[in-house]
């Protein structure tokens, strides 16, 4: 297992990360723990979940089990604010500076923890002044409540201007960005990652077989399982199912009966081999969803091979000005 350094901060975490999103949601407790256990067995030590996340049970079931273990020290924890947690009030969301100093007291409590390694706003709030939301994030580094703050699902700009408000104010700044990355949605390729890189900010990748989209279960025109992911959570389906993107699934398929190697394990292969990425959260139901990480990561997928498999992306990513 590689650590690297998170950002700036002195975070030294996994690159093969635990996303506990399905905790509570698509598998029990019983099995949460189960998989808990295998990750830190196999040098995980990066768990990641968010209050929004089965309205607080991911939360919840993570406390208990580092409460169990005993282990908090060895875990570097991430939550996040600014989604749902109110299944009886769907307008308690966002990012407002009450909620936040609120929520992370909550999460806290669930997490039965008394600080956060990382703690990250959940998306952009377009209905709350972003002076606001860091100065309230910066003031729950400064009560030792979260160690270090970050973002998830922000655009470049937005990455850029927060980074600009906390330099200019001297607050504390985002030290990690979490956004979807993966062969069907390579988009942060284009600005995310390079102004990471120049401005040292750490990259955390979630969704790298798109929610099961390039697993090979579905196909186009086809029915979605039961019980899959595009089941559970129908809005990844926009998100998948285009031409563009259905086009890739397929090419992948190709190139993995050529190679004999499971479609998954290039997936994750490729989500993995991408330099300026920190670390890839995995969201599994069983411990050989994690296992295949491993595996995959254990490839150490060739410079000609991803190229390949990008080249499978009909718009090409540049970064050069001006490029299509």
């Amino acid at each position: 297992m590689d650590y690297r350094r998170l950002g700036k901060s002195d975070l030294q975490v996994s690159s093969i990360g635990l996303g506990c999103v399905t905790f509570g949601r698509e598998i029990d407790e019983a099995t949460s723990v189960l998989l808990c256990d295998h990750a830190v067995a196999r040098g995980i030590n990066f768990f990641d979940t968010a209050d929004a996340y089965n309205y607080g049970a991911s939360e919840a079931i993570l406390g208990r089990w580092m409460h169990q273990r005993g282990n908090r020290s060895q875990i570097i924890l991430s939550t996040k604010v600014g989604g749902g947690t109110n299944r009886d009030d769907p307008t308690d969301t966002g990012c407002r500076p009450e909620r936040i100093l609120r929520n992370i007291e909550l999460s806290l409590q669930r997490l039965q923890t008394d600080y956060i390694d990382l703690y990250m706003v959940h998306r952009w709030d377009a209905g709350v002044p972003l002076q606001e939301t860091l100065s309230a994030m910066d003031q729950v580094v400064r009560q030792g409540k979260a160690r270090y703050v970050g973002c998830s699902n922000y655009m470049a700009w937005q990455l850029c201007k927060a980074l600009w408000i906390a330099d200019k104010k001297g607050w504390a700044s985002y030290q990690a960005i979490q956004n979807v990355y993966n062969l069907a949605r390579p988009d942060i390729e284009r600005e995310v990652v390079p102004l990471c890189k120049d401005q040292q900010v750490g990259v955390v990748t979630y969704s790298p077989l798109g929610a099961g989209f390039l697993t090979g279960k579905y196909r186009r025109g086809g029915a979605v399982p039961q019980g899959a992911r595009f089941e559970v959570v129908p809005g990844h389906q926009s998100l998948y199912f285009d031409d563009v993107r259905w086009g890739v699934m397929e090419g992948l398929r190709a190139r993995s009966e050529k190679l004999g190697v499971p479609m998954a394990q290039l997936a994750m292969a490729w989500a993995l081999s991408q330099p300026a990425v920190t670390s890839v959260l995995v969201g599994a139901r069983n411990v050989g969803q994690i296992d295949n990480a491993f595996e995959a990561q254990a490839m150490h997928m060739s410079g000609a091979l991803r190229q390949e498999l990008t080249a499978l992306w009909p718009i090409r990513i540049s970064t050069d000005a001006g490029a299509a």
